[in-house]
């Protein structure tokens, strides 16, 4: 009898040392994140990733950020996604996600006066969003906790914003943990006129009840108030914040935080020429633009 308890006994602890060991992440290989980041250095559509926690996502994300770093130069600060309810049920996350952008990926300017020229086919799924830039003033953001006028302290720009995301995998391959692990889709992005950030209730208000549309020549594609990012642009660098800390990172003084999208990631098309508008943020409509040759 005991030993049948204790033969159980062995049994149950293998049994949970076993089931340990397949819960615990399995982080794709270099040879696996080098196959994605060549497909997406090549503008080709990659395959997704087969069973991704999000800790194996995270993981696969740092790896291709020291890859891409070789090619796109070094890192100039975060690109967080999901920062509305719509996207987040879309990619089944019920929270934020981070990326890395880098100075290859912002370095064009473009306004409604003289748009930036980016190729259509700029990347293997190449979209286009309304997004708003941010430029971290020193690192007391770390410590500036939720409250708006705070945080404004240690901002110094807000900056106009159309990302051109890669979301780079193949039909019906992309969820939450294969955003996380292609960078959150981080690829170009064109910047319009930076204007300083106000530490004022005034200010921060405006930034939460600005309308931000984005449109072509022909139509109007969408259009958003400022509260779609998490209900105020800036509830997004807290969450950023804590995120980074999590890794024991922490911002730096030049940062630049992309908030996310306040359009959905829309396909590009050629010939055609996409403008952000920013309205009840300054004096006078805030704009960037580019032309998709």
């Amino acid at each position: 009898m005991r030993r049948h308890a204790l033969t159980a006994l062995k049994a149950a602890a293998t049994a949970m040392i076993l089931g340990i060991g397949t819960a615990q992440a399995a982080c794709p290989s270099e040879a696996e994140v080098a196959r994605l980041g060549a497909d997406i250095l090549a503008r080709r559509p990659a395959q997704p990733y087969a069973g991704l926690t999000m800790e194996d996502a995270s993981c696969a994300r740092e790896k291709l950020v020291a890859l891409l770093a070789q090619h796109h130069g070094p890192a100039v600060g975060y690109k967080v996604g999901l920062t509305n309810a719509a996207a987040q049920q879309r990619f089944g996350v019920p929270h934020p996600v981070r990326g890395t952008i880098f100075h290859a990926t912002i370095r064009a300017r473009g306004t409604a006066a003289s748009p930036a020229e980016i190729p259509a086919a700029f990347a293997a799924v190449p979209n286009v969003e309304s997004d708003l830039l941010v430029r971290v003033k020193d690192e007391g953001i770390n410590e500036a906790g939720a409250d708006h006028v705070a945080i404004l302290r240690h901002l110094d720009q807000v900056i106009p914003f159309i990302e051109m995301p890669d979301l780079v995998l193949a039909p019906g391959g992309m969820n939450g943990p294969n955003l996380v692990a292609i960078n959150v889709g981080a690829r170009l992005g064109v910047l319009g006129d930076a204007i300083p950030v106000q530490a004022t209730p005034d200010f921060a208000a405006r930034l939460g009840s600005m309308t931000v549309t984005l449109a072509t020549e022909q139509k109007e594609l969408s259009r958003a108030p400022g509260t779609a990012l998490l209900g105020h642009p800036l509830n997004v660098i807290p969450w950023l914040v804590e995120d980074l800390k999590r890794e024991g990172r922490r911002l730096r003084a030049g940062d630049l935080i992309s908030l996310g999208g306040f359009s959905p990631a829309l396909p590009t098309e050629a010939g055609r020429t996409v403008t952000a508008t920013y309205e009840g943020l300054a004096d006078q409509p805030l704009t960037v633009s580019v032309r998709t040759p």
